[in-house]
């Protein structure tokens, strides 16, 4: 019976097909699974056949239906491994198969494709350009270094007339992916031995098969080619979204998610759409395979992440046994569930509309200088995320981070309010989320973990996580190998936490892993939301430094972002419809459409705006399920560790970010005001991170200072 195989660039064609076009691929798989390879040959129905003229012997199509053909990449070594590469409308399957070329990677051992016939028809013009070029981008490496990498004679010639990184991306849709990536690394600075060590000896197996068939070629490409073993995986896999069809993880991904052991607490960082996330998922896979008993917490810090978390790992786990052992949950919903069932009842959780009321009543009561913003601050960040417990501890506590000082007499008259603040909540039967937090860890410490706790603690979204929040998931586990997994990235941090974590008892120290290659948005999305960060120093998620995007980058193209300025917000709302109309009339889905804005007033706005011109709308914060049709309406902070394919971010005005509630004022606190004007920067850049493909920026008035480079920020007319 033939052995089918599925590439990557057959899964990037099926996510676009049409339903009926899909059901044809099923169909036609399925039958392709149960024939002997005699029969296969010989079916009239699949009707595979040789492709003329084509360049790579191998190639063979097969009918899905009168208009589809699928592109088969057949064994000629009597192997019976097929290998379904592509799905294309009939009349273009010959043309595209003619011109593929599959190959194995001198360095990686892994199967590759390239556009043979494009790349023989552009290198001779390409070399001529060059004889006149003063510099050449690959001209420092030798080709010995080069092919040490994986570099073939074919592509080599094709190297030796690149100019500059610009011609470097426009020949890539042409190159094998290995190769490409390899020259991607050196031209952004990597030394041959760094992109070794992080691209080839990644993706070559640890123990690569041995041989010259095509069998053993995919063996060796786990990265990028999937082998279906049965008929019952086939049709498990065809039935999942792409999206969220986890199967193909980057080898620098896998080699993080599927480590045997870690001694201990381990953290993973990356910019936006490393997928950090995938890994976190992927981890709580592997950690599940340990024991039949084993318990896994799976966290983040929001409502919204936490349910994609539960979708996601819904289709990546085998079976219901397996996710039964997973609580997918935000850390302040566990707290609440821990304080409920080990105290018998847990408090009303206030808001921070009410909290600032209670500040308030007590700054009243005794008459103290202070504003309810600088007690709620000194309160979560120095009271509760050291844990201070008395007036003789705060009196002596550090207040890193505080830009204003307190004199011994100051901090008797805070304490007083902190304690008044608190006798006020338990009077009232309240608590801040922190607070309530705090509480459950203390019950974490003292309560049978055999059931209260877990065996392991995967966290997401680490960067927004308070001390209070830390010390419940610390003493959610007991401290041992594999005891937390945390991914984050410090440059999405848009909720003002500071956090120590060796102080906290998770020391990372020797267990942190980097991922630099974004896999969501395009270089142009990219490079443009990394100037709105302004080159500002960020803390990192351990407390005890700063982090970079330094090697961070795309492998990705596209249109550059559209950012664009209206006299007034009705003329932007129309304007935003008529994009939105035309990502749509392109062939997105709706579902693949997100406009975030700051406030759920405009928010209100587009909706009606939408729905007037038959534009189906579904609100972020109802958790709209992949199958929901509409467009997806979010504040900025609902997009956090969301992607959409494209994205619109409107009402960025000088009113809106920074937003002026968000900023401690400088006379007050001059530090606080930084990094509140940091965390309103990373907010932004957070939302236009979202997109795959397409960002479109727009404000109704006064652009927001955080768009300073563009070249013009006045309204447009």
């Amino acid at each position: 019976m033939p052995q089918l195989a599925l590439a990557k660039s057959f899964w990037d064609a099926f996510d676009t097909l049409e339903k009926q076009v899909k059901s044809g691929v099923r169909k036609a798989m399925a039958k392709f699974q149960q024939l002997t390879i005699a029969e296969l040959y010989a079916d009239k129905g699949l009707h595979l056949e040789s492709v003329n003229n084509a360049r790579d012997p191998r190639m063979r199509t097969i009918r899905v239906n009168d208009f589809w053909r699928g592109v088969v990449l057949a064994p000629d070594d009597g192997s019976d491994t097929f290998l379904l590469v592509n799905v294309v409308p009939h009349d273009d399957a010959y043309t595209w198969a003619a011109r593929q070329l599959y190959t194995v990677n001198t360095a990686t051992r892994g199967l590759e494709v390239r556009n043979v016939v494009a790349i023989e028809q552009l290198t001779p013009a390409l070399e001529q350009a060059a004889a006149e070029a003063p510099t050449l981008l690959f001209a420092r490496h030798s080709d010995t270094a080069l092919r040490n990498l994986g570099i073939d004679d074919q592509v080599l010639r094709a190297v030796r007339t690149i100019l500059d990184k610009q011609q470097l991306h426009a020949f890539g849709v042409l190159l094998p992916e290995d190769q490409f990536e390899v020259l991607q690394y050196l031209a952004e600075g990597f030394s041959p031995d760094e992109v070794y060590r992080d691209v080839v000896a990644e993706r070559r197996p640890a123990e690569p098969a041995s041989g010259d068939s095509l069998a053993t070629a995919i063996a060796n490409t786990t990265s990028r080619i999937k082998l279906v073993t049965s008929h019952d995986e086939l049709a498990d896999i065809l039935d999942k979204p792409f999206a969220a069809w986890r199967v193909y993880l980057h080898p620098s991904q896998r080699r993080v998610a599927y480590r045997p052991s870690y001694n201990g607490p381990a953290q993973v960082t990356g910019g936006p759409g490393t997928g950090k996330t995938v890994v976190a998922l992927h981890r709580v896979k592997h950690l599940l395979t340990r024991s039949p008993q084993t318990r896994v917490l799976l966290t983040t810090f929001t409502n919204a992440l936490s349910a994609t978390l539960r979708e996601n790992l819904a289709l990546l786990l085998d079976d219901e046994t397996q996710l039964s052992r997973v609580d997918a949950t935000t850390v302040n919903a566990f707290a609440h569930k821990v304080v409920r069932d080990v105290a018998g009842r847990a408090p009303t959780t206030v808001g921070d509309a009410d909290e600032r009321q209670a500040w308030r009543r007590v700054i009243r009561r005794l008459d103290l200088p202070w504003t309810e913003q600088f007690l709620a601050q000194e309160f979560r960040h120095v009271v509760l995320a050291q844990d201070v417990r008395s007036a003789e501890q705060y009196a002596s506590v550090s207040r890193r981070g505080r830009g204003s000082t307190l004199r011994p007499a100051q901090r008797e008259q805070v304490w007083r309010a902190v304690s008044a603040f608190a006798s006020d909540m338990r009077a009232s039967g309240r608590a801040t989320q922190l607070q309530m937090c705090a509480k459950a860890a203390d019950l974490l410490r003292t309560a049978d973990l055999s059931e209260h706790g877990y065996d392991h603690v995967v966290v997401d979204e680490a960067q927004d996580l308070h001390p209070a929040q830390w010390r419940v998931l610390r003493a959610a586990v007991a401290k041992g190998p594999d005891d937390l997994f945390i991914t984050g990235d410090p440059h999405q941090r848009i909720y003002d936490s500071r956090v120590s974590m060796t102080a906290l008892g998770i020391p990372v120290t020797g267990r942190t892993s980097r991922l630099r290659v974004n896999y969501r948005s395009t270089a142009e999305i990219l490079t443009w939301a990394i100037g709105l960060l302004d080159a500002t120093p960020v803390e990192d998620l351990t407390g005890d430094g700063s982090d970079d995007l330094a090697g961070y980058l795309s492998l990705l193209h596209g249109t550059r972002p559209s950012a664009t300025g209206y006299p007034a917000q009705q003329n932007e709302v129309a304007a935003l419809v008529k994009q939105v109309e035309s990502w749509l009339g392109s062939g997105v889905p709706a579902s693949e459409v997100a406009v975030c804005a700051r406030f759920n007033v405009l928010l209100d706005k587009i909706n009606g705006a939408l729905s007037d011109a038959g534009v189906p709308t579904v609100r972020l914060k109802d958790n709209p399920g992949a199958d929901h049709d509409g467009v997806r309406l979010g504040t900025m902070h609902a997009m956090k560790g969301l992607e959409f394919r494209c994205v619109a971010v409107v009402g960025m005005t000088a009113s809106a970010v920074p937003f002026a509630r968000e900023v401690t004022p400088a006379d007050v606190d001059r530090i606080q005001h930084d990094s509140d004007l940091l965390r309103e920067r990373c907010l932004l850049f957070v939302a236009c991170t979202r997109a795959r493909e397409a960002l479109w920026v727009s404000w109704g008035g006064t652009a927001s200072p955080f768009l300073t480079h563009f070249s013009d920020r006045s309204a447009l007319s």
